[in-house]
């Protein structure tokens, strides 16, 4: 009973103010934005990893944005024949979030070069590319139908990065990373029913600060992995 698009939205993420319980409680440390990321060396200066970011998407409410489509009375007694050029974000038209969360799963690879090595410490640096897929919990309310707050499969994204790493005592760093990359969800639910869905594309950026720790398996000497 709709098919319309709506076009320049604005959106943030959702920063969790620091509280260290928050951050560090294992029951809890998933609520905020993060990353998490596993890796090995398969080359001396090659690494794979799988990850996931946690991201968040919070469309901005009161926003007026360009509509173009149409729709129709038996999807919304309120806005069926809607004939405007633009139309009004409000909890009434369209609340939409992937806020538990905007997840994305991917695989990629880095290659890492080392520029100082002096007693204890290692500066590295590295960069990448990866791919994965979108499978985020999307919390959406359209035109007063029931909401959906659903895990669902919903596109893929492409992502590249580069980063400098510090490691101390050949096992443990920290690591600070510049990430951004491309999103496309042409399957997101937006109500319990399987026949509604949207589609939406958009690109990301994302600075991160990254605690990690190596394991050497082979008894050679370590290098940065997570």
């Amino acid at each position: 009973g709709y098919d319309f698009t709506l076009s320049d939205v604005t959106a943030m993420d959702r920063q969790s103010k620091y509280n260290t319980d928050l951050y560090i409680n294992p029951v809890t440390m998933t609520i905020p934005q993060y990353n998490f990321r596993i890796g090995y060396f398969f080359k001396k200066n090659y690494s794979f990893s799988l990850g996931m970011d946690h991201m968040k998407y919070v469309m901005d409410q009161n926003q007026i944005v360009k509509f173009t489509g149409n729709i129709d009375s038996s999807a919304s007694l309120v806005f069926g024949g809607l004939n405007s050029s633009h139309v009004m974000l409000n909890k009434h038209f369209l609340m939409f979030e992937h806020t538990d969360g905007l997840n994305y799963i991917n695989v990629d690879v880095r290659r890492h070069e080392e520029l100082v090595n002096w007693k204890f410490i290692t500066v590295n640096l590295m960069g990448g590319l990866g791919a994965g897929a979108l499978l985020p919990k999307t919390n959406a309310l359209l035109m007063e139908n029931e909401r959906n707050d659903e895990f669902h499969l919903a596109g893929y994204g492409f992502n590249g990065l580069a980063g400098v790493n510090l490691t101390v005592f050949r096992h443990f760093y920290v690591q600070s990373e510049l990430k951004g990359g491309y999103i496309n969800m042409p399957d997101i639910r937006t109500t319990p029913s399987k026949s509604d869905k949207a589609s939406q594309s958009f690109w990301f950026s994302q600075l991160n600060v990254v605690f990690g720790a190596t394991i050497n398996l082979n008894g050679e000497r370590s290098r940065p992995r997570k």
